[in-house]
């Protein structure tokens, strides 16, 4: 039997995510300790603030920054429709870590239907997280045979 890829490779490398935030020197030391990120580059402007960040999640790069002026944060916004999908070899070290560093566990870890293991998290600065650890490789008529026979309309006809 193959080995399954705990990461698969379409989803290595994806569009850069940009998060905005009301104090990202704190976001970005959340981020070490709950996710396991790793700083890259990280450029300060006259007033302390973070003007940019680069960090990865699991070898994923994504940017921060500090909300200002027309770029807003969550928390000014009121929350975020945005959630970040990030690919980890195990889903539930990474989530029992996230939580005693704080995050909010939205989700616990479990087996889904399209062959993933799943937690849904919420970071103090208000940013939705989905991370994810591929169990199974399925087809895409594998997947939707599966979620009809979890919503119970397998065999049914219209």
């Amino acid at each position: 039997m193959p080995t399954t890829e705990t990461v698969p490779a379409a989803y290595r490398h994806a569009v850069v995510p940009h998060l905005l935030v009301d104090d990202a020197d704190a976001a970005l030391a959340f981020y070490q300790r709950a996710f396991g990120a790793e700083p890259r580059f990280r450029l300060d402007g006259d007033q302390g603030e973070v003007v940019h960040a680069e960090l990865t999640v699991a070898g994923a790069v994504m940017m921060l920054g500090d909300a200002g002026g027309t770029l807003r944060s969550p928390a000014a916004l009121g929350g975020t429709p945005v959630i970040l999908h990030v690919y980890v070899p195990d889903v539930d070290a990474l989530t029992a870590r996230a939580t005693a560093a704080g995050a909010e566990l939205l989700e616990g870890p479990a087996d889904q239907f399209h062959g993933d293991r799943t937690a849904m998290l919420r970071d103090p600065f208000g940013h939705l997280w989905i991370f994810l650890t591929r169990l199974q490789d399925l087809t895409p008529e594998q997947i939707a045979e599966r979620l009809a026979e979890a919503d119970g309309t397998a065999g049914a006809t219209g």
